[in-house]
Parts: structure tokens; sequence; C-alpha cells
């Protein structure tokens, strides 16, 4: 099972065990765990760009006993884990994003992975893993708009087809050439899903062949049936596509239960954040008034998620001064809030929903350390 989506609810019992204070706790093996956070939210849902799962392995064996959660390992941030006897951080940003040449005590990001390995403590990071699953950074975020509806701006695809192969290949034989056309078929690699049966084509008794393959296996395939011409203009290729996950993706549009007023979103979203200010860009023809009803968002840097869509409001962390105005040109207002600021008030609800996914089973602990290094002076 790709995704394993969290219930909302739990007894009692089990929230005193997500806050740290049952009376007996099991420890974890790293492996054990990390397959178990990958299968809350599988790296397969990341971006092709990303840098996700397990960065940094102290030797084997290696026993989790505390996971510390945190939106930006930072020094101070590592200084706290150290303190605090974690055994594994979750760093929701990779902390290792730009390949490393060397570990030495020259750079802020080699001195994160000295420390991590001189403390016996794994980094692991899911970062747009989590921005794509229903339960993710980008569901929390439509949270603080109010009752609404959201789907993914941008849904994700299975990571990989219904059926064995990338194409599927169906033509018609008859008996004259059937028996030689399956046969060199059937020494092909990657070829699955060959069946046949019996068809009726133009008055004439024939069969029809269906089989999968791959992207290089269709090469082959068709080589061999463009030797017949009578075979090959009786075929058809078909890509198969790949499902679509529900639920999943990158960004969310939300439709609003009833409009509401700019100048209430951005309160809500100050309420949901737990911000004093937020950066604020009204769109062209509006007004602090003006009623919204849809609103799309993406937690972190939004600009190449939320461009194009068509809404009244976008919601995002940052986005460049150009993409800003290319908005408000078109009607669309603007909140910013600072990017990691749509991000880390996630890791509470993270730190409960793992606590259940994890069976109670190590301490799971929130960074007091982590901010946003931007502020306002």
């Amino acid at each position: 099972m790709l995704l394993s989506v969290p219930p909302l609810l739990r007894p009692p019992l089990h929230r005193v065990c997500a806050l740290g204070r049952p009376p007996v706790r099991a420890l974890m093996n790293l492996r054990e765990l990390v397959s178990a956070l990958n299968d809350f939210a599988s790296p397969a849902l990341a971006e092709s760009w990303d840098n996700v799962g397990l960065l940094v392995e102290p030797s084997p064996p290696h026993t989790v006993n505390t996971l510390f959660l945190t939106n930006d390992l930072t020094e101070e941030v590592m200084e706290e884990a150290v303190q605090r006897k974690a055994d594994l951080v979750l760093s929701y940003h990779p902390p290792i994003f730009a390949p490393l040449k060397r570990i030495t005590w020259k750079t802020w990001k080699e001195r994160l992975v000295v420390r991590a390995l001189e403390n016996r403590i794994g980094i692991y990071s899911p970062h747009t893993a989590y921005d794509a699953i229903p339960h993710g950074v980008n569901n929390w975020l439509t949270k603080g708009l109010g009752t609404c509806t959201s789907v993914p701006l941008h849904p994700s695809t299975a990571p990989s087809s219904p059926a064995e192969g990338t194409h599927r290949v169906e033509f018609c034989a008859d008996a004259e050439h059937l028996d030689a056309v399956l046969s060199k078929i059937k020494d092909m690699p990657e070829i699955s899903c060959l069946t046949t049966l019996p068809a009726r084509v133009e008055g004439q008794e024939q069969t029809r062949v269906s089989l999968s393959c791959s992207q290089k296996a269709l090469l082959e395939v068709v080589a061999l049936l463009s030797q017949n011409s009578l075979l090959y203009h009786k075929t058809e290729i078909l890509l198969l596509q790949k499902p679509l996950l529900p639920h999943t993706g990158m960004g969310r549009l939300c439709t609003l239960s009833e409009p509401v007023s700019l100048s209430d979103i951005i309160e809500r979203v100050k309420g949901h954040l737990q911000l004093p200010h937020v950066r604020v860009a009204v769109g062209a023809g509006r007004t602090l008034e003006s009623p919204l009803k849809k609103v799309a968002l993406c937690a972190g840097s939004g600009s190449s998620v939320l461009k194009g869509t068509e809404a009244d409001l976008y919601l995002t962390g940052e986005m460049s001064h150009h993409d800003v105005l290319d908005a408000v040109a078109n009607g669309i207002s603007v909140i910013l809030c600072e990017h990691s600021n749509t991000e880390r008030g996630f890791l509470s609800e993270l730190r409960d929903a793992l606590a259940i996914h994890l069976q109670n089973k190590i301490n799971i602990i929130v960074a007091e350390k982590d901010r946003d290094p931007l502020q306002v002076a």
C-alpha cells in the first residue's frame, strides 16, 4: 500500500502516549523506522529534483528511542537534538541538498554531518513527499482558511502503470502468421501480459494478440510487426497511463463554503500560523473587503505551483517580485508569510500522526530552537 492515511481521532490513552509520557516505551531499529516513515509518505511522491529519505546513517546497528522533528536543521537545532538525546532527526527540509564534496569543519552543513555522526544521530528528510500526501503540510495549511473543500493543484500519479510495462500493443493475425510472430515475441525480454483471443476481421477468422511491454521492448515489437505490412497496419499502440492518486499532489485549490473578505482571511491565516504580521498584495480592482471564494495555496515557495491558477487569492510563503506583479495584474491577491512559517506549524500535527503510525513505540519531540530566519524589525 503506497499511502497510509492516519485516522483523525484516537482514544485518550493514545494521546497520553503521543505526548511522550507512556510508562514503558520500546526501541525501534533505524531501518525498521525508516521503512515505517517511507510507508507514512512514500519518497516516490517527492519531486524529482528533491533529496528525500535517509540522508545520514550511523553505523549499524542503530536503535531509535527519540525521534526529533524540525523544519530546518540548523547548528542551533542540532545542538538541541544532541542535548535532548535524539537518535534520529526528521528534518522537513533536507540539510543536504547540493552534493557535499568533503566532510570537514569548514561549512555549517558539513559540520551538521560531523555532529550527527559523532553523536550517532541519523538524519531523515521527507520534504516534498510531505507536501503531496493527503495528510501533509498543504492539507494542514488549508485549515487556516476556515471551512472549505480542496483538491491538489498538480495531482500525483502512482509510481507505476496499472499493468507491467509502459505500453500495450494489440494486433490481429491470421493462422498463417500467428505462430511465427508469437514465437519471436515470446523470446523478447520485457514482454508481459501476452494474451490471444479469437476475432473476426473483415469476415475472416483471425486472432487478436494483446501484450504489455517496456519502452525498449516496444521498439523490437514494432520492428518485428513492420516486416509484415498486413500485421503492421492492424497494430494499435497504447500508452499505459499511470493512475492519479486520490487527494494527493502539490498545492491545493480551496473552495470556501461561503465568501470571506480578504481582511478576514488575513486574520485567519495569522491566527493559524501564529504570526503577528504577513505581507499582502491586493489584486487589481480588489480591496481588503472584497469577497474571496477560491484560494490557491502552496507551502514554502509557491510560485511554480501556483502560477497560472485561476483563484481569488494566492497563499504561500514566498514568491518572486515579478510573479506577485503578474498575480496582482490578473486581479489575484497574494498573502506571503515567509517560507518556513507556512510549514513549521505542521510539526505538532505530524508528531501526533506519527505517534499513531508508529504505534507509540518511540518518543517523538518537536524542536524548540527551530524558527524562520527572517523577522520583522
